[in-house]
């Protein structure tokens, strides 16, 4: 079975994060890609612009931005396909993503619906 972790992409990488993978649509600011330490960057399974600048890390959107969100991973089969392949390849992913927020991100939201849908630890 997967590990699930969400970590702040600006964090030092541990070698308890397994597979790094980067889950937002924009590049982490101020970050270059060569201190980055991240193993794959998954656009595909980040939420639309749309919905992320209607959501912008408000904790009181947090539901509704949740329900949006899993119904864009839900319409978009080939994005969540490659993702449980990523974690099929590996034990422990670490889903990175830039946002101040710790709680209230994509990221957190992600690792829910993975676990919802396939009963991994996070």
């Amino acid at each position: 079975m997967t590990t699930i972790r969400v970590k702040r992409v600006y964090e030092a990488p541990a070698d308890g994060d397994g597979f790094r993978l980067l889950v937002d649509r924009l590049w982490p600011r101020g970050l270059a890609r060569e201190r980055a330490h991240i193993d794959a960057w998954l656009k595909t399974v980040s939420p639309s612009d749309e919905l992320r600048h209607r959501f912008h890390h408000d904790p009181a959107q947090w539901d509704a931005f949740r329900a949006s969100y899993f119904a864009e991973l839900q319409a978009n089969p080939p994005a969540v396909a490659e993702l449980m392949e990523v974690l099929r390849q590996h034990r422990v992913v670490t889903l990175l993503y830039g946002a101040k927020e710790e709680r209230f991100n994509n990221a957190q939201a992600l690792a829910e619906f993975i676990a919802k849908k396939k009963g991994a630890r996070h």
